[in-house]
């Protein structure tokens, strides 16, 4: 797949670029330049994303780095058979757990919830870092709804993280998480105020807590540009639809009578 020449493969995380330095100095700019692209595709463009990785993935499929790719971009595109089992790889070449709850997330991709939740009760959860746990806590409650055990995904979103006045990068989803499953539920008050919750701490416009509010406030936004085209297709409609009438003789009637 073609590749910009102004991607240098420089750009990589210092971490990865540590990690494909065990392969000849060629091939690792190599894996690092798709690497890249992976990452600078992977929310616009994810299926374009899955092709690079799936480059790179032939060039250094033992580099956890590279399955680490491998399965975000699958997970990306919805493929999550794949995608788990390159999480597998790299966690097995790594050692490490931050995977740990996308990895039950992709269980849940593929049907099977009550395996997610199997997983949020495992050791490893233990070892995540603050990010990774809340992470694991939004997955074990999708699996809870996915199961249909909305009062169980409420309590679950329940936490000191939740109730925390501070913001940091996962504030907004957990806020937002815990405002749908409240509305779920019916409590369309308590979620009204989560939802208000999720927006103030979504400085990055990470959910569309916007819009579930508006859309719960009865607010509805039209597309001016939208809104324009239908006017103007409006008035060629009826100048295209326009009939002229003509009198008995064949001639255009005047409406306005003789002027002669």
């Amino acid at each position: 797949m073609p590749i910009p020449p102004e991607v240098t493969g420089e750009e990589i995380d210092p971490d990865v670029r540590q990690e494909l330095m065990s392969l000849p100095k060629g091939l690792a700019e190599d894996v690092s330049r798709n690497l890249v692209m992976v990452a600078q595709l992977i929310d616009e463009d994810p299926e374009k994303a899955y092709g690079y990785s799936r480059v790179a993935l032939r060039l250094a499929s033992r580099v956890a780095a590279v399955r680490e790719a491998a399965g975000f971009a699958a997970y990306a595109t919805q493929k999550y058979s794949e995608a788990l089992a390159e999480f597998r790889a790299a966690r097995r070449m790594s050692g490490g757990v931050e995977l740990w709850p996308v990895m039950a997330d992709c269980e849940r991709g593929l049907g099977r919830p009550e395996r997610a939740l199997a997983m949020a009760g495992e050791p490893e959860v233990q070892k995540l870092d603050k990010a990774g746990q809340v992470e694991m806590r939004l997955v074990a409650a999708g699996a809870r709804r996915d199961m249909g055990q909305l009062d169980a995904a409420i309590v679950t979103l329940q936490s000191p993280e939740l109730a925390s006045g501070a913001v940091h990068p996962w504030t907004a989803r957990l806020r937002y998480a815990y405002a749908d499953a409240l509305l779920a539920a019916g409590r369309e008050r308590e979620a009204r105020e989560w939802f208000a919750k999720a927006l103030e701490a979504d400085k990055d416009g990470a959910t569309d807590a916007s819009d579930r509010l508006a859309e719960m406030d009865g607010v509805e936004f039209v597309d001016a540009f939208d809104e324009a085209e239908d006017e103007t297709d409006e008035v060629q409609g009826t100048e295209e639809s326009g009939v002229v009438e003509l009198d008995d003789e064949g001639d255009e009637d005047d409406r306005d009578g003789d002027k002669g």
